[in-house]
């Protein structure tokens, strides 16, 4: 990417999260990540630097070998001209949300340039079509079956539900999502449209939609689903007109949006060849008691209704879901058996602070790295280097957890093209 002659004019708000903020070119597919920090917090340019290349390299060197070569972009770290930093902070900073201005965008003069998956830029034959690009962010998709978890509910209840009542309790959302990603990593397509149409209903922070790398959907708790569905379906038309007059009538929205969950369940169902060097690890079993949520609207019902338990069909093991929800389960232990192993490291660190590059515990994320993430084993040799590697495990897992899932799909003369991304 050519730096030299930046004009903060062509570059527009994408979105943030709590740790960075995205902002992505008016012509060009790339977007621009940059970290943020609260006030007077910042790092020097050289710190931004060297975290930047660590995030870099985490999702090169660690992440890949996980979800596959074609399912992660690690981007590039550019450095840029603090004049234009400058000039695009002041711009920006209107379109924000108010909840995220805690936080200010580094100017320090470096940030990733990644591609911009919203906009499908590799396939130049569709450049002229209508493009959208749906991007999920499934969250956590099993119930710990760890025998260190002491909170009965957290055997019963997936994280996600749990924090649903949280956040309404404290004002974020006005309503609960009927979303539970159990039913979408079940494997069992009627959870997952079940899933797929709750993201719909309630997008909150977990599903967004462009077209042509502009948002239409997601993130409006404050206003009525049904005329944004509606939305939805009027943009989406051109992409499920049929003979049999599907489009069209009274039920039209509603089946244009079961065309485009049956679209999507098929993409996350997909398998492929790209399974990544982790594959060859020993799979982590998922808990064969307990593949269902309590709290799911779906499985309520199959209870209701004298069912022992929600059915499942599990995930192919090509499929994107399968191996993300393999990288999730690194976190083995739980947090209620990892802590202990944090204040373990803590107190050696006291005693030998020399020992943390040694340890590994800031990088370089390379081969040796990943190496150390293939045991498996949760029984503790009171050992330093067996805390380590379920630390470093636990990070890899929570990293899946948080990914978001980027599927980009435009109409052909022959068939829809369909593609898939892990952002993370």
């Amino acid at each position: 990417m050519e730096t030299e002659k930046m004009d903060e004019n062509e570059w527009d708000y994408h979105g943030e999260g709590n740790k960075s903020m995205i902002v992505a070119h008016s012509q060009r597919c790339i977007v621009l990540r940059f970290l943020k920090f609260l006030p007077h917090r910042n790092l020097t340019a050289d710190k931004v630097y060297q975290h930047l290349h660590n995030i870099l390299d985490f999702g090169k060197h660690v992440m890949k070998q996980f979800l596959g070569e074609n399912y992660v972009h690690h981007g590039e770290v550019v450095k840029l001209p603090l004049d234009f930093l400058k000039h695009l902070c002041l711009k920006v900073q209107s379109e924000r949300p108010e909840s995220r201005c805690e936080k200010e965008m580094d100017i320090s003069g470096y940030a990733m340039c990644l591609p911009n998956l919203t906009r499908l830029q590799t396939f130049p034959f569709i450049e002229h079509r209508p493009i959208f690009c749906i991007e999920i962010k499934p969250k956590c998709g099993f119930i710990p079956a760890s025998a260190y978890t002491t909170k009965e509910i957290k055997k019963k209840m997936c994280r996600f539900c749990m924090h649903q009542h949280l956040k309404v309790s404290k004002g974020k959302w006005k309503r609960i999502s009927k979303y539970c990603p159990l039913d979408l990593f079940s494997g069992h397509k009627q959870r997952m449209h079940f899933a797929l149409m709750s993201l719909l209903q309630d997008s909150q922070n977990n599903l967004k939609i462009f077209k042509n790398g502009t948002l239409i959907y997601g993130c409006r708790d404050d206003q009525e689903y049904l005329s944004d569905l509606n939305e939805l379906a009027h943009h989406l038309k051109p992409f499920f007109l049929t003979a049999d007059g599907l489009v069209a009538g009274p039920q039209c929205t509603k089946n244009i949006l079961k065309e485009l969950i049956r679209v999507l369940t098929s993409t996350l169902l997909s398998t492929s060849a790209d399974s990544g060097r982790a594959a060859k690890i020993k799979s982590i079993p998922v808990s064969q008691s307990r593949n269902y949520c309590e709290a799911s609207c779906f499985c309520m019902d199959f209870l209701r209704n004298g069912k022992h338990k929600a059915e499942t069909t599990g995930l192919p093991k090509g499929c994107i879901l399968y191996k993300t929800l393999q990288t999730q389960m690194l976190d083995m232990l739980d947090i209620e058996g990892l802590y202990p192993l944090y204040k373990r490291v803590e107190k050696y660190l006291e005693e030998c602070p020399e020992e943390r590059s040694t340890l590994l515990l800031d990088g370089p994320y390379d081969e040796t790295f990943f190496e150390k993430l293939k045991e498996l084993s949760v029984e503790d040799n009171g050992s330093i280097e067996y805390a380590v590697t379920k630390i470093q495990q636990y990070r890899v897992a929570m990293t899946a957890k948080d990914c978001s899932i980027m599927i980009a799909l435009s109409p052909t003369n022959q068939e829809e093209r369909i593609i898939s991304w892990i952002r993370w």
